[in-house]
This record gives C-alpha cells, structure tokens and sequence, in this order.
C-alpha cells in the first residue's frame, strides 16, 4: 500500500497542469489542438468535444455577490429596469440613445470629456435589439453608470456600500457572461461579433467599476480573439498577403484606442508647504475656482499626453489602411509605417521616463493611465499585418503582462484617490 501511494503521489506530481484547450481535453488533462468549433482530439477518437470556456470572467470579491439581489428592492428594481428596457427599445437607435450609450462607455464624460465613439455604440445598440448577451450588458452598464453618477461618482461597492442598482449591475453582468460562454463555443462569425460587442460592454462595466485590473484582463483576450480571427488582412510566414479571415467582426482595437485617447479626469493636487494635499481636480466637491487653482500647482507632463494622442490618431489611420489593403506590394510601405509608429512610441517612452526621473513626485494617475495607453498601442501594432509566430506571441506575451501590471497599479491608486477625495 505504501508503494502504491509513493508511485501515485509521484505520478501526480509529476503531471503538467493543462491550462488551455476544450472543456473535454482538460478534464482528460491531454494537450488539446484548440481547432474550433471542436477538437480534433475528441473527434478522431470519437468523444464529444464539449467546447471551450469563455475567455470573459466577471471578477468580484467573493463579498460583492449576494444573494441579497433577490430581495423585493432589488426584484423591484429589475422589474421596472426590465419594462423600462424593453419600452426603449424600439428607440434604441435614435440620436440620444445612440448618444447616451456613447457617454456611458467612459467615466471621462462625467466631466465633459468627449468621446468620438458614436459608431460603435451604435453598432452596440443595433446588435442589443437581437442578441440576448449585448443587450445584458448594455443593462448592467446602463444600471452601474446611472448609480456611480447618483452616488457623485464614487463607485458604492468599492466605498463600503450596496445598493440594490449595484446589485442588479452585477446580476446583468454575470448573465451577459454566461450567455457569451455558450453563444463562443461555435466561433461562427456572429458569436464572434457577439463577443466583440460584449467586450466593449465589458470594458466599460470595469471602468464604472473602478477594476482596471479586470478591464486590462478583457482587453488582452478581446485583442486575442481579434487576431485570432483576422478581421483585416496580414501576412503569412513566407510574405504573402492572406485577405481577412472574418471582415464583419467589430474593430474592438480601433474602440479602445478611442476610449483612452480621450483626456484623463485624473489630475491629484501637489502638496502645499504645510506638507497636506490640496483639492484633487475631478473631485467631487471641487468648485471651479478650486480646480483652475490646483491645476496652476500640478501639471502632470504637459506634453507628454499631447505626443501620444498624436501616434494613437495616426495608428488609426495605419489600421484603416491596413483593412483596405489588396497586395503583398501595396502593405509592404505599411509595414514601413508601422515600423516607424513602433518607434514613435518608444522615443515617447524615453522621454516619459527623462521627465519622471526630474520629478521628486511619485508617479501620478495620469501618467500611469498614460503608461498603460502607450501599452495598449504596442499591442495593437505589434499584432497588426503580423504573421503567427512564436517571436510574435513571446512578444505579446511580454506586453499583456506589463499592461497587466500597470492595470493593477492603476486599481489601487484610484482607490486611495477616491479615498482622499471622498
């Protein structure tokens, strides 16, 4: 009996947890070929192939799900959010709909800041009027936005409190997840389109939220299912040019890019002499004059923000290109912008870091918002006219997990921001 232990536990041991592949492979702990809709694996050797789990997850604190949303508050609130949704929406698609939705997707237009993603909440809406998953997030990210800015924008769960509103986020959220997990197990083009739209959605919900460490985690797998899927036209190994594999999915890269182009509402005071903090801008509580004064005390890299703008306005314009492309001849000057872009963002980098080694101020929000922008058009751009290879997914690598870092710095800042303001 002890032989057979020691041989089991050695066994055991020495097996290699499997990570990645269908539901079926990994239960059976093989290594899975991922061919989608099912797995040659099972196929060839006649089992069902069960799918694969969503790469979208609702992250919470194991306190912030109760079953408290089912209390007659939060049923009456679900009733009258769901009547008053199904009311609205034959006028989805008119301008303030369109328009609102389009507010809704960044906290920044709290404070005015325009957003120039029209089209996309408009592509958003038209898909929620069919598509059972896009119309639950829109639900919860429509129920969270309206509580943060009633709340004067702090957001309840991360300040001690729940409220029914919250709750029911939260519960629209977690049904728009479940309903995507079982819509992706096919990767036909619409469940793609599906999961693309939700993926906007989804960012936007952790933004109300204030998880940037979730939102950096939706990001990285919608940019994974875009170059999986290649909705425009890229390279292969031995230079030729492959049209787009699925060319009606949604530019989810093109969105964000947007979404963080917009001005950062996060600018925290300097110290005065007596060593307290002066009135944050974007406070709350903060008057106009107050902000006006506080931003003569700090400004957080002046022109650092300008310059980026500039590369993410002009990788725009490269992906447009990019999706119009027909020959191997026309993309290789592509190839040369994007070169350039590259560069472009590693001589900001440089600069950032020149202009943060001559402040004695710890690193602001909105440098590190400004960090994680210039990381997200890496990520963009190395992905782009890219072929498959493993050079390219080490480099990927590289930057999901810097984004990672930077989203999780992010998380805990505007928390202690939040905190000092409130």
């Amino acid at each position: 009996m002890a032989e057979t232990l020691v041989a089991s536990g050695r066994s055991t041991k020495g097996r290699t947890k499997v990570k990645t592949g269908c539901v079926t492979c990994r239960i059976r702990k093989v290594k899975c070929d991922e061919k989608k809709p099912s797995c040659q694996k099972c196929t060839s050797t006649g089992r069902n192939c069960d799918g694969y789990e969503s790469p979208f997850r609702l992250h919470v604190h194991n306190n912030q799900l109760t079953n408290n949303t089912n209390n007659v508050c939060a049923r009456g609130i679900k009733l009258r959010a769901g009547l008053q949704t199904m009311r609205s929406t034959p006028n989805a698609l008119s301008p303030e709909g369109i328009n609102l939705l389009c507010r809704y997707f960044s906290t920044k237009t709290i404070f005015n800041v325009p957003l120039d993603c029209n089209e996309e909440a408009k592509q958003v809406l038209q898909a929620s009027l069919t598509d059972t998953p896009v119309r639950h997030a829109v639900m919860s990210l429509k129920a969270l936005r309206e509580e943060l800015e009633s709340s004067g924008d702090k957001n309840p769960a991360s300040v001690g409190r729940r409220t029914p509103s919250c709750d029911y986020g939260l519960q629209q959220y977690s049904v728009a997840l479940a309903g995507l997990a079982s819509k992706l197990s096919s990767s036909s083009s619409s469940e793609l389109k599906t999961a693309l739209l939700c993926c906007q959605v989804f960012i936007s919900i952790e933004q109300v939220r204030g998880n940037f460490a979730a939102m950096a985690l939706h990001i990285v797998r919608g940019l994974g299912i875009m170059r999986e899927f290649r909705p425009r036209p890229s390279f292969t190994i031995t230079n030729e040019l492959l049209p787009a594999y699925r060319s009606q999915l949604p530019f989810l890269d093109v969105f964000i890019v947007k979404l963080f182009a917009a001005p950062c509402k996060f600018a925290e005071a300097a110290e005065a002499a007596d060593g307290k903090a002066k009135m944050p801008v974007g406070s709350s509580t903060s008057s106009p004059q107050q902000v006006i004064e506080c931003r003569d005390h700090r400004r957080i890299a002046p022109n650092m923000r300008t310059k980026l703008v500039h590369i993410a306005s002009s990788t725009l314009e490269f992906l447009a290109n990019v999706s119009q492309v027909e020959s191997a001849e026309a993309a290789l000057p592509l190839l040369t912008e994007k070169a350039s872009l590259l560069d472009s963002l590693d001589s900001w980098l440089r600069d950032l870091e020149l202009v943060q080694m001559s402040s004695l101020d710890r690193e602001s929000i909105s440098v590190s918002f400004l960090r994680f922008f210039y990381l997200i058009l890496r990520i963009v751009l190395l992905g782009a006219l890219e072929a498959p290879s493993p050079n390219l997914y080490a480099k990927l690598q590289t930057e999901n997990s810097g984004l990672q870092e930077v989203a999780d710095d992010i998380t805990e800042k505007v928390r202690l921001y939040k905190l000092t303001a409130g």
